[in-house]
């Protein structure tokens, strides 16, 4: 074969890797989880591939919309919800048998305006009080399955304020709490840490006190049709690694 032939051999090869989408990278992997973990993963997404050369597609949702989605059939190689979550879609045979990673938790928190007065709320009670004098407060609507919601909603009603607190509540239809209280457009704002240590012009008061509080752990497992089972593997193994824990801690994360 002559150089002339070589040539366009090579480039009809090259053609070829770019059409099939496999140029530049060992594997893609899908990769669906709450939006939770969107400041973590954008942040750790670079890193993993060039470490890797694997390219990571990641798609963000509200823990229940997503664990609904793979119920209703989307496939994924590597799926991040909620620990009982992740459990009933094992029951359910949508994950792989090799187990479940606790990958990282974030407890729910209140948190306030960058700047402003921090409320006291070391006790049930100093809490309660907080929300009472706070003039409007922000939350995920719990109808809508967002988790610092629904805990935000039960807390307010084990503390019997819930018709004191309803005219002066904004719902959001997911991680937007922050976004609302650095605006001003709430004075207080009740979600994950995870949503707020990230987001400047915000700042976190503590999390709920007392049984008010919860901590919300994240587990990662891989999906029952992936075709990267290995790499999938090496993710989870990266997520909860040594290269990945400062970056979960400086978003408001505990890793496991």
């Amino acid at each position: 074969m002559n150089k002339r032939s070589l040539l366009t051999a090579a480039a009809g090869a090259l053609s070829g890797l770019v059409l099939s989408g496999t140029v530049g990278y060992a594997s893609e992997l899908k990769v669906v989880t709450s939006v939770a973990l969107s400041s973590v993963l954008n942040e750790l997404a670079p890193a993993y591939e060039k470490k890797t050369g694997d390219k990571l597609v990641i798609d963000y949702d509200l823990a229940a919309n997503m664990k609904k989605r793979i119920l209703d059939g989307e496939r994924a190689d590597v799926i991040i919800l909620t620990r009982p979550m992740m459990e009933d879609l094992l029951k359910n045979n949508k994950l792989t048998g090799d187990g479940l990673v606790n990958v990282a938790g974030t407890p729910v928190v209140l948190a306030a305006r960058a700047g402003a007065q921090k409320p006291d709320i070391g006790a049930i009670e100093a809490f309660k009080q907080a929300l009472l004098s706070a003039r409007s407060i922000v939350y995920a609507d719990p109808a809508k399955g967002g988790l610092s919601g629904i805990v935000a909603a039960k807390a307010i009603e084990r503390l019997g304020i819930a018709a004191q607190m309803k005219p002066k509540t904004i719902l959001v239809p997911g991680a937007q709490t922050a976004d609302v209280v650095a605006k001003g457009e709430a004075e207080l704002g009740i979600a994950q840490a995870s949503e707020i240590v990230p987001f400047a012009g915000v700042q976190l008061v503590g999390p709920l006190p007392g049984d008010l509080g919860s901590m919300t752990l994240f587990t990662g497992g891989i999906g029952v049709e992936s075709k990267s089972v290995e790499p999938a593997k090496t993710l989870i193994k990266f997520l909860t690694g040594p290269d990945a824990a400062p970056s979960f801690k400086a978003k408001g994360f505990q890793p496991d």
